[in-house]
């Protein structure tokens, strides 16, 4: 459909003609937009056909209109009529990067935010599916809002309730989602956000509205995020989007479509912006983020695409575009005093131009999420994941080599098709090498759509996968612990991101090594050598010398008020 809108905007420059003169044969071709509803109607006799759907997506796309093309089906000054939109956030960073985006959307179409699930007119699930657990947790959430939504009609106290589910989960289940929950009115993937307006308009006719088509060049470069907490000194910045390294296991690929990368200025402008809200930490989000390539201005001569020694991939190399080291370097110098991070990364992407970055930049943090998903070089053949043991062991060795002091963290799946007790022992002896700060430990859980699914058995017994699972965290906390134990009498820079959740007598904050720090509130001076204090507020840099430490966090004694090194 992009290109078909293209080649009509190059049609109506050339030609000179309206769009609605170019457009008007497609509605005597019998094309309608369809739409699910319990009469399943085949078409909707007075709907919007497809002249009307381009006009949409043109409107969308800032393309000049003549004054009499509208959209017959959306009041074009204000959508939503201030009717109050509830969000429930599921799953990763990346959802909480796009429901700020879905914000951004449905406010400038006149819709209100509300934090009361009560009083809204409209609640949205933004959904997970990358395990069983996060899509249960939706399932449950629905069967409640069809309770609501069912006694609101029952006594009529406020318009109907519209109930929508977006993300992955809307992707993956969209029949199922249909089919079993009558109560759901709007189903839109991860990649029609900005159809949102006209999939609300839709459901006010009582008519389920469904838009889960995948897009080729889709990335809200164009839409500036709504933050859900504006009072937050951190805030997510989303690059690209997708995946196309088709790991057996996972079902972003399918989810979220093939990889493509915002344009660098866009980047830039989101990031000078949060640094102008006085935002004093930015993580830069993808499902890939290190695959970053900004082909935007063509691709250029430039050499194919760097990996890791010893890593390959499924694809061919690609050529040309700027890479992720450019953008990281030029964000880090937008503003010297705001922290950089970078999540989630594939280990095959570290080159040395980026691990290069991370030492000429200081507020760069230096922490890499390195995930390892499996210690068995046999599994992470079944996983496709383009590495044996010893290209990341040997990985891990060049990165502390030339980042001393980098603090690293990864993702492990314990119970994959076929793993043996075996091969998940080489999982724990590669922890007990490598010795991870942070980690994040999962049993593995089949999705459908998956080349797993199609080519493998999940023959790993559930209870067998529980046991592998304690036994890895028991590690990796055994571990974390004793890396944790370093930092005591150490003085470590630290971000304050609020007040502690235990006591409000206390607040917390992170290290450069992204390990939460818990420090007493309270006034400290105001500089190193300083007789003048000032009181410790969220958003400042304080120096703190740890007292304690464990797995999860460290705790110590504010000193200071500092700033990062330029």
């Amino acid at each position: 459909m992009n290109t078909i809108i293209r080649e009509i905007i190059k049609l109506k420059k050339i030609s000179g003609r309206s769009l609605k003169d170019l457009l008007a044969p497609l509605s005597n071709l019998g094309f309608h937009c369809y739409y699910s509803s319990n009469a399943r109607p085949s078409k909707l006799p007075d709907g919007p056909d497809l002249k009307h759907f381009i006009l949409g997506s043109l409107s969308q796309s800032n393309i000049d209109m003549d004054e009499n093309e509208h959209i017959p089906y959306l009041n074009e000054t204000n959508y939503g009529l201030n009717r109050k939109v509830y969000i429930d956030v599921y799953g990763c960073q990346m959802n909480v990067n796009d429901t700020e985006i879905v914000w951004s959307i449905l406010e400038s179409s006149g819709y209100a935010k509300t934090n009361n699930i009560q009083e809204a007119d409209v609640i949205l699930l933004m959904t997970c599916a990358i395990r069983e657990n996060a899509e249960s947790k939706v399932w449950n959430k629905l069967r409640h809002l069809k309770y609501m939504k069912k006694n609101r009609l029952q006594y009529k106290k406020k318009p109907s309730l519209k109930i929508g589910i977006l993300g992955c989960m809307a992707e993956r289940l969209k029949h199922q989602l249909v089919e079993k929950e009558q109560s759901i009115d709007i189903v839109a993937g991860p990649d029609s956000y900005k159809d949102l307006p006209r999939l609300l308009s839709i459901s006010e006719n009582n008519q389920t509205a469904v838009n889960v088509m995948l897009s080729q060049d889709e990335t809200y470069a164009d839409v500036i995020p709504v933050r859900i907490n504006k009072d937050s000194v951190s805030a997510f910045v989303s690059i690209m989007r997708g995946c196309d390294n088709m790991c057996t296991y996972c079902i972003v690929p399918f989810t979220r479509g093939r990889e493509r990368s915002r344009p660098l200025s866009s980047i830039l402008q989101e990031v000078e912006y949060l640094s102008r809200q006085g935002v004093k930490e930015v993580t830069l989000l993808g499902q890939n983020v290190n695959s970053y390539r900004d082909v935007s201005m063509g691709v250029g001569d430039r050499e194919e695409t760097k990996l890791a020694s010893g890593f390959k991939t499924v694809y061919k190399p690609k050529k040309g575009g700027l890479r992720f080291a450019e953008l990281l370097e030029k964000v880090a110098e937008i503003d010297p005093q705001m922290r950089v991070r970078f999540t989630s990364p594939h280990p095959k992407d570290f080159p040395d131009e980026v691990l290069d970055v991370l030492i000429s930049k200081p507020n760069v943090c230096l922490n890499l999420h390195l995930p390892a998903q499996s210690g068995s070089t046999s599994v992470l053949e079944r996983m496709r994941r383009g590495y044996s043991r010893e290209a990341y062991l040997k990985l891990v060795d060049h990165v502390r080599t030339k980042l001393p002091g980098v603090t690293l963290s990864s993702d492990f799946i314990c119970g994959f098709c076929g793993e043996t007790d075996k091969e998940f022992a080489e999982t724990l002896s590669l922890m007990e090498i490598v010795q991870y700060n942070i980690a994040y430990l999962f049993a593995y859980s089949m999705r459908e759509k998956t080349t797993a699914h199609r080519r493998f058995v999940d023959d790993v017994p559930p209870d067998v996968k529980k046991a592998r699972l304690i036994e890895m965290v028991k590690v990796y906390r055994k571990y974390a612990d004793k890396l944790n134990s370093n930092f005591v009498d150490q003085e470590q820079t630290i971000l304050i991101e609020g007040v502690s959740k235990r006591s409000n007598e206390y607040l917390a904050g992170k290290n450069d090594g992204n390990i939460k720090v818990i420090v007493p509130s309270g006034s400290i001076p105001s500089g190193h050598n300083s007789y003048i204090e000032k009181p410790i507020e969220v958003g400042d840099y304080i120096t703190v010398k740890v007292t304690e430490a464990n797995s999860q966090v460290l705790k110590g004694i504010p000193l200071h008020h500092t700033a990062l090194p330029s």
